[in-house]
């Protein structure tokens, strides 16, 4: 009886360990409908890349904001200056009002995974032009833990600013799968 009641008491205790593990990782889902498929988009190509879960961050997400309505003012795309960006990486798209969903806007970035190749930054590319392929280091880049974007529109497009802490793209680092590209 009492080797049974151990059993009964550590199912439980793992069973409730395992309810705790899920709300401290509810804890770090946005609460926005949008902002979670944003981040189930990266943590996607991240985890085909063999890449850990980007955690979403609020902080990130209100700087994302903040620039992502200056471009949607400006009407134009350009990035955030280094130093306004403090040690964040930054990806940004731009669409048509309201057609595109988060998980197209943020395959737009994983769609350069085409021409990427394994390699030492900024050697990444098969084109030779890094650029080519930056979003998508961005996005599955080892080193970076945490993501936050946010979307602003005009009358006529929607800005799309994502901020990741550490920011990627650091020159002399390798970047690869732990898996090989050519087994998928």
């Amino acid at each position: 009886m009492k080797a049974g009641h151990k059993v009964t008491i550590s199912a439980v205790m793992g069973i409730a360990a395992l309810a705790g593990a899920a709300a401290q990782a509810d804890d770090t889902r946005p609460k926005n409908r949008f902002a979670a498929e944003l981040l189930d988009a990266h943590n996607a190509a991240r985890s085909d890349f063999d890449a850990a879960r980007l955690e979403w961050d609020d902080g990130l997400a209100q700087q994302a904001r903040k620039w992502a309505e200056v471009l949607a003012r400006e009407g134009q795309m350009r990035h955030a200056t280094q130093s306004d960006r403090i040690g964040m990486g930054e990806n940004l798209w731009m669409g048509s009002a309201g057609v595109y969903s988060a998980s197209d806007m943020v395959g737009s970035f994983v769609d350069e995974r085409r021409d990427f190749r394994a390699g030492t930054f900024p050697k990444v590319s098969r084109t030779g032009n890094w650029r080519d392929v930056g979003h998508f280091t961005q996005v599955v880049w080892h080193e970076t833990s945490h993501v936050g974007c946010a979307v602003a529109r005009n009358a006529r497009d929607d800005f799309l600013v994502c901020r990741y802490w550490p920011a990627g793209n650091t020159y002399g680092v390798e970047i690869a799968p732990q898996r090989s590209l050519a087994s998928r």
